[in-house]
């Protein structure tokens, strides 16, 4: 696939051609590691940061082996990688090239957000090319990174200009799935709610970027724990992808996250995170069957939900 095609069409294909609407979230915690991998790392390099994004490196390409056909897509969260240092961003950048050897698409969770010259260096580092001389150079090619809209359209649009020349996305903090979110994006202004009109600014922001499907390169983060909101959010922006946390260890079931898809059974990827990479606390044994195993799970489950509210794309 062309780096060029638009990211919401590259997701699109991945949802057709995998069946599957799942994304996982790659959170390597150090602490959270299968301890015989970490041991042997820690007795290798010392307990330092270099073995330790050498530990996280291995961990996250074993995943990626064994998930790269039951989920579309792998979502890193910047903080596990940033917290080891210049060895972890290394990490990262391995990791980045590694899931796209396997056809998945990268989702950067870092929820940047800035103005000016600081958001262009955020959309150079993960959605486009850094100018080192007479070169463009990608530092962190990504497919598409999350951002909070709280600086308003200045802080976005460099984003979406950058995504529409590379064929990259984003995705905007509208809903989330912590409890506490609501404290900000429940408050009434006049006769909507904050995260409504965030819904709204972002269907504006993504309709010049609209693909041959009419989906746009301006998605939204809206969590699975709340469905009621998710069906009024699917309303306001009918053209964006929804990136659905939530689902799993966060409390919600297949059945909310129904919601949050188009009638035509797109529209959304549903992520878990700590259910899959960590199954193997649970379950025991090696952790990439394990992983392979949840993952499998929760792809069947959500399909199934899906199917039966009349929402399955294929």
């Amino acid at each position: 696939m062309s780096m060029n095609e638009p990211f919401s069409r590259r997701l699109t294909k991945a949802i057709l051609a995998k069946q599957s609407v799942l994304v996982t979230g790659l959170d390597p915690n150090i602490a959270n590691l299968p301890p015989d991998l970490c041991s042997r790392w820690f007795h290798q390099g010392g307990e330092t940061f270099e073995a330790a994004a050498e530990c996280i490196l291995e961990f996250n390409k074993g995943l990626i082996e064994v998930l790269s056909d039951v989920v579309v897509a792998v979502k890193p969260q910047l903080a596990f990688y940033e917290c080891l240092g210049a060895p972890g961003m290394s990490a990262l950048s391995q990791t980045i090239s590694y899931a796209k050897q396997h056809s998945l698409l990268v989702i950067i969770d870092g929820k940047r957000n800035d103005i000016g010259s600081s958001m262009v260096g955020y959309a150079d580092a993960y959605l486009g090319t850094t100018q080192v001389g007479g070169t463009r150079l990608a530092a962190f090619p990504a497919d598409a990174l999350t951002v909070n809209p709280y600086l308003g359209s200045d802080s976005i649009t460099p984003l979406v200009e950058s995504a529409q020349l590379s064929g990259t996305g984003v995705f905007v903090l509208v809903k989330t799935s912590n409890p506490s979110g609501s404290e900000i994006q429940n408050l009434a202004v006049v006769d909507k709610k904050v995260y409504e009109i965030v819904g709204e600014h972002c269907h504006r922001w993504g309709l010049a970027s609209r693909d041959s499907d009419g989906y746009s390169a301006v998605g939204a983060v809206v969590g699975a724990t709340y469905p009621r909101e998710a069906a009024a959010l699917r309303k306001i922006m009918p053209h964006a992808y929804f990136l659905v946390p939530g689902f799993g260890a966060q409390g919600a079931g297949p059945a909310d996250v129904v919601a949050s898809f188009n009638a035509d059974g797109l529209g959304a990827v549903v992520n878990s995170s700590r259910d899959i990479i960590f199954a193997f606390a649970k379950q025991g044994g090696s952790y990439q069957d394990a992983a392979r195993g949840a993952a499998i799970h929760s792809r069947d489950i959500i399909n199934k939900a899906l199917l039966e509210g009349g929402k399955r794309a294929w």
